[in-house]
């Protein structure tokens, strides 16, 4: 039996039938739906019906989780005389990592003989969840605590974060693209191909016109990517929200291409992340030799 825990937060986008069955704690992120508040239950169900609202016109808000909410969350892992590693998304990408630490602070004195180890993973949305796997596996394998840190921190940058999304409206609102980028964007048809680089943001590789074109632009990347290692048995996830054909096409051309690979797996989208891009939004995460646009 593991003498330590690996914990997450429900924007590794994870399915919760994985969660529950390797028994991994996750902290949930809430989201409002008019003025009702949810929390992001990692359920595919959950997420199909949220997209299908969006698609029908409602709007989400999303909330970050405070230093209390992780205290909590922490202090009940801690409680089982377990040490603990704990990943959330990349810093660069939101407040998380640091309500953690401060959380982490004020348990220092309440547990002094546990340890809880807190990544910066430089990850998000399935590639956090990626990481979660590998590393979970590895721990599962008999791989001690110290081990499996060092494995994570040695191949966190070496997991591909390629997205495109099909509405720019919803980057508009969270900022991510000007007003009139997104008017003209819309007008034209401009799809952003966009991928997670080392420093752990999310920054615009291509823009491209038209979701075809978007489509053979991710694809052309992941397979540039599998090109330069040995992709035997490379499991590759693919994420979508509401765009499931577009997923089967993705997946169908990998296959073609490296009949090699391992398991391609297909599921939906987290909530929180689909809130700010919006219904439409696909995305491929792999382990390969080194991230690039």
């Amino acid at each position: 039996m593991q003498d330590y825990i690996i914990a997450t937060s429900s924007t590794s986008d994870l399915p919760r039938t994985y969660l529950d069955a390797h028994g991994i704690p996750f902290v949930p992120y809430t989201y409002t739906v008019g003025d009702t508040l949810y929390e992001d239950d990692c359920r595919e169900e959950t997420r199909e019906q949220v997209y299908r609202g969006m698609r029908g016109g409602d709007r989400l808000k999303t909330s970050m989780i405070n230093e209390y909410i992780y205290c909590d969350f922490f202090r009940s892992l801690l409680a089982t005389g377990k040490d603990v590693i704990f990943l959330d998304m990349s810093q660069k990408m939101s407040v998380s990592y640091d309500k953690s630490r401060l959380a982490e602070e004020m348990l220092r004195d309440e547990f002094p003989g546990r340890r809880l180890y807190i990544m910066d993973t430089r990850c998000i949305s399935g590639g956090l969840g990626l990481l979660v796997k590998n590393m979970v596996a590895r721990a599962e394998a008999g791989m001690s605590y110290d081990e499996v840190i060092r494995w994570g921190e040695e191949n966190k940058l070496k997991i591909a974060h390629r997205f495109t999304v099909d509405d720019l409206n919803y980057l508009k609102a969270g900022g991510r693209v000007s007003n009139s980028a997104a008017l003209v964007g819309s007008l034209l048809s401009v799809k952003p191909v966009l991928y997670v680089p080392d420093r752990g943001t999310l920054d615009v590789a291509k823009k491209v016109r038209g979701r075809k074109a978007a489509l053979a632009e991710i694809l052309r990347g992941v397979l540039d990517d599998l090109a330069e290692i040995d992709p035997t048995g490379t499991e590759i996830d693919i994420l979508q929200a509401d765009c499931r054909a577009d997923a089967e096409y993705v997946r169908g051309e990998i296959k073609k291409a490296f009949p090699m690979v391992g398991e391609i797996n297909i599921t939906a989208l987290g909530v929180v992340i689909g809130a700010h891009c919006g219904p439409g939004l696909l995305t491929v995460f792999y382990l390969c030799g080194g991230r690039r646009p």
